[in-house]
């Protein structure tokens, strides 16, 4: 009952709210997402526009052909195949071949989603199977980084991007000594880190002043863009706070016992592709739990899987592996915690 006035404006129950439809929550994803392409830009110039377009256009190609081969409407118009793009290209380096990435997303739609049935069937983030494929076949490519703000971005594209199939790819050694500032490894903060045990000042983190791959450098700009979404309430705020929470917490364990093998915990939640991974990747809200109890346990999977890849396996990243294995256990997470019905009986041991 709202008083307006003198009119009594009487509503019946339920009071219920009116979900925003699939296309309306897509595209403000794909809003989201736009500021981080922005700024990886103007970072890495024009070889990250070109990456953009080609994952985008091959992933909504890719998803309209299986649509009509399979004789249904197109569903490129949800926009969920623009996201999938989107995201592909944010987290490949800048300097990958565009023949690459367009395969990667033939991958990562084609197989990773279609091969399901579509949105709403696939099991796990398209487009982390799009890099994963592209870490199993292009391991080269995929390890090779570039510094920011190089003087030519705008007017020339990093040798590399315009690589031809099944050729060697084209050395950017020549171009690194040419644009590349004193002191540039071509590594990641984290494999700096890692590797041969060079911190990153955290502010570089936070701002996004460091190599990296395409979309994954700046972890201010990924919370500010993630804001957007919780604000819009087209996020399950508690997964990206059960991942970043789960991974400081084991970070920091890991640094109360030995700080001067193991960075600190504002470390690990800004480098990386932690912060995109959890806010814009297992966010999925189809390859995701649907219990409240679940999602906590699925998020705190993700962090706790990410920091001991990072600390203890063969690479420097593991946000992407630790989802896809989220998104494999997410179903059995989500049939565990189902919660009890009202007025249903507890259910009964066994024996």
């Amino acid at each position: 009952m709202i008083a307006t006035g003198r009119t009594v404006v009487l509503h019946t129950s339920p009071h219920l709210r009116k979900t925003p439809a699939v296309d309306v929550i897509m595209r403000n994803v794909v809003y989201a997402l736009l500021p981080i392409i922005a700024f990886a830009i103007y970072q890495f110039g024009i070889s990250v526009l070109a990456l953009v377009l080609v994952c985008v256009g091959t992933s909504i190609g890719v998803e309209h052909v299986v649509c009509r081969l399979s004789g249904r409407s197109t569903s490129v118009n949800d926009w969920s195949v623009t996201i999938t793009g989107m995201l592909l290209a944010l987290t490949l380096p800048p300097g990958f071949a565009l023949w690459m990435a367009a395969v990667a997303a033939v991958v990562g739609v084609g197989i990773g989603k279609m091969f399901f049935g579509g949105l709403g069937y696939n099991i796990m983030n398209p487009a982390l199977i799009g890099r994963a494929f592209a870490q199993a076949a292009f391991t080269a490519p995929m390890t090779t980084w570039v510094p920011i703000l190089a003087p030519d971005r705008f007017t020339q594209f990093i040798p590399s991007t315009f690589t031809l199939p099944f050729l060697k790819p084209e050395s950017i050694q020549p171009w690194l000594a040419a644009v590349a500032p004193d002191g540039f490894s071509g590594a990641t903060p984290l494999a700096l880190m890692k590797f041969e045990q060079i911190p990153t000042d955290s502010m570089q983190l936070l701002l996004g002043s460091t190599a990296g791959s395409a979309g994954e450098t700046s972890a201010l700009l990924i919370l500010l863009c993630g804001a957007y979404l919780v604000y819009r309430r087209m996020m399950n705020v508690r997964i990206p706070i059960s991942i970043l929470t789960v991974a400081a917490l084991t970070t920091t364990v890991f640094y109360l016992i030995d700080g001067d093998t193991y960075p600190g915990p504002l470390f690990m939640l800004c480098s990386g592709g932690l912060m995109l991974g959890a806010v814009f990747m297992a966010t999925d809200m189809v390859a995701s739990p649907v219990t409240p109890m679940g999602v906590w346990i699925y998020g705190g999977l993700i962090g706790f899987v990410t920091i001991i890849i990072r600390l203890f396996g063969g690479l420097s990243e593991g946000i992407m592996y630790a989802i896809l294995l989220a998104n494999a256990f997410s179903p059995l997470i989500s049939n565990i915690t189902q919660p009890r019905r009202y007025g249903a009986p507890k259910k009964k041991g066994v024996g």
